[in-house]
């Protein structure tokens, strides 16, 4: 594991060299460098030679801040600074849940390098859709005395602390109400059973995006982690056919 300072933050990252294009995976909300799908890419990409790069945003795994701190913005800045200070060349995109929202943002910031992109989950504008349009007013009012939420978890996890900022910022980066401009192949995979982000996003999504080459799969079984040995290895098998299309 290494680091590399942007601002003042210290962000954690792996990487391992290899052919271009360089695939870099955008972990999801609360999530880290050490996931499943982080650590299946990796081990994917080594056994092919491929370039790759994993990284913690701050104020989650091993970078440092605190994670009530960060915003869309902040993490997409951070996704940037690794991308310009560790990558070369070619890059393929593979973003999970909040991952895929702030991977299509990196990728309209460096549209010249960025030759394809896949999504998981992929929850674009998820602040505002999923969260601030969803609560009641009683959440609502939290918000706005205390400034954050504690919403529960559905995975055994601690509740997840949902700030004011956080939500209000988001509204500064939504993508689902106009035409997305970005024109690389564009893979996007959905479970059907997913409780967090509606299926239909998927096609929201595609629907909106400029790209012509844009491939949906849906699967019938799957939640929103994705994570079975199955998604795994439809995963890994994507990347291998975006990345071989743009060799």
């Amino acid at each position: 594991m290494e680091f590399i300072t942007y601002e003042d933050r210290k962000l954690a990252y792996v990487t391992h060299a290899g052919r271009g294009p360089t695939v870099v995976f955008f972990p999801g909300f609360m999530s880290d460098m050490e996931g499943s799908k982080a650590l299946a890419l990796d081990d994917f990409c080594q056994s092919r030679g491929q370039a790759y790069v994993r990284f913690d945003y701050s104020g989650h795994g091993q970078s440092s801040g605190a994670f009530t701190d960060g915003t869309i913005g902040a993490w997409t800045a951070d996704a940037l600074a690794i991308i310009d200070q560790v990558t070369d060349g070619d890059l393929v995109l593979v973003g999970s849940s909040m991952g895929g929202w702030i991977g299509l943002l990196a990728a309209l910031a460096r549209p010249d390098r960025v030759k394809g992109y896949i999504g998981l989950a992929a929850a674009p504008d998820f602040t505002k859709e999923l969260c601030w349009d969803r609560y009641s007013d009683e959440i609502k009012a939290t918000l706005r005395r205390d400034g954050v939420y504690y919403e529960a978890c559905d995975y055994g996890d601690d509740p997840y602390p949902m700030t004011l900022r956080l939500l209000e910022e988001g509204n500064d980066h939504l993508l689902l109400g106009a035409t997305i401009p970005l024109t690389c192949p564009v893979r996007l995979i959905q479970g059907q059973q997913d409780p967090d982000v509606p299926w239909q996003t998927a096609q929201r999504l595609s629907d909106r995006l400029q790209s012509e080459d844009v491939v949906i799969t849906y699967v019938k079984s799957g939640d929103h982690r994705l994570s079975t040995d199955a998604d795994l290895k439809r995963l890994c098998q994507q990347v291998k056919e975006i990345s071989g299309e743009l060799a």
